[in-house]
């Protein structure tokens, strides 16, 4: 993304009117520096989800919009604008699921990717890696995706698929590829006012906790790496996590301790969702 740069005056008499001191004043007063991407705080008007805070995240199935949750994660393509309207009148906040490093045949623009670009299957059935080495291609497919989110409403992005460099792609990905297209992605959400999350990739939370926003997790209780998600909780952020698998009793009380958003979910996350017990007092 190119960045504004202001305009430095580079002389200006010793003397000047009275008339135009006055002028400059208040041109001065009403200037403000370049909006950054808020590495270290999220920028005016952005949404910031805190640690702790309860979600639904529901990507199949009919929308139930009577589940007592203040976040909503729902899919981008799937959803219009008057169902996330609908959402904002309950009081909720609603984050728009993507694909960003994969691509996605049942999609709308599935034939704006070039071939070039398509790798391994990610083992779902109809996706596949992106190459997402290729930027000059893929940022202004993914800004239309993420105007899109923008355009209906959604205060937030979940970008999914974003750690191909750690799996078998059909591409020589490396973290470097992964940590500047991650970051990408995160400027052109936050270019468009949405709040965005880091998703899975763990080994470089640390390097991208000041990029994102919030951070969403699948499993991270059943492969024993919850604990790599704490920068996210110490910068204020919310962690949501989902676990299949595993019984709430195995994973709550390390959830609440790290200050995880959790819940159980069936794979194909439709509407059942199960909520870790609140803490005995």
């Amino acid at each position: 993304m190119r960045e504004r740069m202001a305009t430095r005056v580079t002389g200006r008499p010793a003397v000047l009117p009275v008339t135009v001191l006055i002028l400059l004043a208040v041109l001065a007063g009403c200037t403000s520096a370049p909006e950054s991407d808020g590495a270290a705080r999220p920028a005016r008007g952005r949404w910031q989800p805190a640690p702790g805070t309860d979600w639904q995240w529901q990507l199949s199935g009919r929308l139930d919009t009577a589940v007592d949750a203040p976040v909503y994660d729902i899919d981008g393509f799937d959803r219009d604008a008057a169902q996330v309207a609908g959402l904002h009148r309950k009081g909720r906040k609603v984050i728009c699921y993507l694909s960003t490093g994969a691509w996605e045949e049942f999609r709308p623009d599935a034939d704006d990717f070039p071939a070039a670009v398509l790798g391994r299957s990610n083992g779902w059935a109809g996706e596949r890696w992106l190459d997402i080495r290729r930027t000059e291609v893929l940022e202004p497919l993914m800004e239309t995706r993420i105007a899109m989110c923008a355009k209906k409403g959604f205060d937030a992005v979940e970008p999914d698929n974003m750690d191909g460099y750690r799996n078998r792609t059909g591409f020589p990905l490396t973290a470097a590829h992964q940590l500047r297209y991650n970051r990408l992605i995160a400027r052109v959400a936050h270019r468009h006012g949405l709040a965005v999350g880091l998703k899975n990739d763990l080994p470089q939370i640390p390097q991208l906790v000041g990029d994102f926003d919030f951070a969403v997790n699948e499993q991270c209780a059943q492969y024993e790496e919850c604990e790599e998600l704490t920068p996210f909780v110490k910068a204020g952020k919310a962690v949501f996590h989902v676990e299949y698998e595993l019984p709430v009793a195995r994973f709550c009380g390390d959830s609440r301790r790290l200050g995880l958003s959790s819940l159980l979910k069936k794979y194909e996350l439709g509407v059942w969702r199960e909520k870790c017990p609140a803490a005995a007092a």
